[in-house]
């Protein structure tokens, strides 16, 4: 007869308030792929921020998932628009990436980009592309989850990636 497996009892959890710092460093270990998540306005104004919170939901139906902090400045877009596209970046994207996360700068000029599904602007020079109508969202903590089904998606077979861990960009797995 089998023994059961013998279980060490785990240390309790602390009970003091978890460390923002120290948490955000533990999630920056994960590695992650880098999108800039676009939006055409109401009015016709162009969005746009780099965002490495992407992720797959479903295949049938097609569903992507990305988060926004509530704060951000292009959220009544977001949340008020019909469509978004998830633009994953190519490994020589990497100052389109910074581009996108700076602020107060007009982060499309000189960009080339084609008009997508409901008008968000789809990028050129992109790995993959998931052209998304606003499905769903969210609230949980300080950011809005938006769930996209996809319309239309597209790649560039053999790109390499560009990658976020550590709070670095990189054009290849670190080994």
């Amino acid at each position: 007869m089998s023994q059961p497996p013998l279980i060490t009892p785990s240390p309790a959890c602390a009970t003091s308030p978890l460390d923002p710092q120290e948490f955000r460093a533990a999630l920056g270990m994960f590695a992650t792929g880098v999108t800039i998540v676009t939006a055409r306005a109401a009015d016709g104004t162009l969005v746009g921020l780099t965002a490495n919170s992407f992720n797959s939901v479903s295949l049938a139906p097609p569903l992507v998932l990305w988060s926004l902090a509530r704060r951000a400045g292009s959220m009544p877009v977001f949340s008020r628009g019909s469509h978004y596209a998830i633009n994953i970046l190519s490994a020589d994207q990497k100052e389109l990436a910074q581009r996108f996360a700076t602020r107060d700068i007009d982060r499309f000029a000189g960009v080339r980009f084609r008009e997508g599904c409901g008008g968000a602007p789809v990028l050129e020079g992109c790995a993959a592309v998931f052209e998304c109508a606003n499905r769903s969202q969210y609230e949980e903590g300080d950011h809005i989850i938006f769930v996209g089904e996809v319309e239309a998606s597209s790649r560039v077979e053999h790109a390499q990636p560009l990658i976020f861990h550590g709070g670095r960009y990189y054009t290849e797995l670190p080994i």
